[in-house]
């Protein structure tokens, strides 16, 4: 009788102790379970991370400001060559042939136009047998390509010689009064007078000419404006493209 007790506790223990490994076995599943879904998770969340970082690219232009304008144009001349540019409008189509000695300017009409500041700005002041001067308007949305571009003003370089002869693009200065007459570089001009304007010759700087559509500057030159030289009907350039 003895015996059997003694065998059956000894069955029990048995018993017990193979349950205690079973449930450390499960344990020990479980937790490396959690383990498991801890680094799964964690490997996703690495990899959404570096999905989010590759798809986060570095602005394709650098925001221009006087700091930085002269070097990058200063670059962008060697790689960007075209100096052909035609500008449409409800009167017809203007072509360009802009100057590669005066490269920051040159550069600057080919990158906006490449950015297209230029479309639906418009020709906001006309002056009969003088010029007339484009690249502005009291549109909210041309204030914000600006504000999207940058904040910059150009020198003037009048170290090559070109003269204000009728069909001449050249840049006026500043809205903002500096003695050095730094250009506007987001605005121009067009010499309508068939005599030229001589009386701006070396003070602004003539960076192009007109090589087809003068009669369509002559028409715009005709239009009415108000004391501000403003015209009363606006003249939209529809857009400015590249064509060389």
């Amino acid at each position: 009788m003895m015996f059997k007790k003694i065998g059956l506790l000894c069955l029990l223990a048995i018993l017990l102790n193979c349950e205690d490994k079973k449930s450390q076995q499960t344990n020990t599943k479980e937790n490396n379970s959690k383990v498991d879904s801890t680094l799964s998770l964690k490997d996703s969340i690495d990899t959404k991370t570096t999905k989010i970082k590759d798809t986060i690219q570095k602005p394709e232009y650098p925001f221009l400001t006087d700091e930085n304008a002269m070097e990058f144009f200063l670059q962008y001349d060697k790689e960007n060559k075209e100096n052909k540019v035609r500008i449409t409008t409800d009167f017809g189509d203007i072509e360009i042939e802009l100057f590669d000695e005066t490269k920051f300017h040159r550069s600057n009409f080919i990158y906006l136009t490449k950015r297209h500041y230029f479309d639906e700005t418009q020709f906001y002041r006309v002056v009969n047998n003088f010029i007339i001067q484009g690249g502005n308007t009291d549109d909210a949305e041309v204030k914000h390509k600006r504000s999207e571009i940058g904040h910059y003003l150009l020198p003037k370089d009048t170290r090559h010689g070109f003269k204000h002869y009728r069909g001449v693009v050249s840049m006026p200065s500043s809205e903002i009064e500096n003695p050095h007459k730094l250009a506007s570089p987001y605005e121009f001009f067009i010499v309508q007078n068939p005599n030229g304007a001589h009386h701006l010759d070396g003070d602004y700087t003539a960076f192009g000419k007109v090589t087809k559509g003068m009669d369509v500057v002559d028409e715009i030159a005709k239009q009415k404006t108000d004391r501000r030289e403003w015209p009363l009907h606006n003249i939209y350039i529809r857009k400015a493209e590249i064509i060389d």
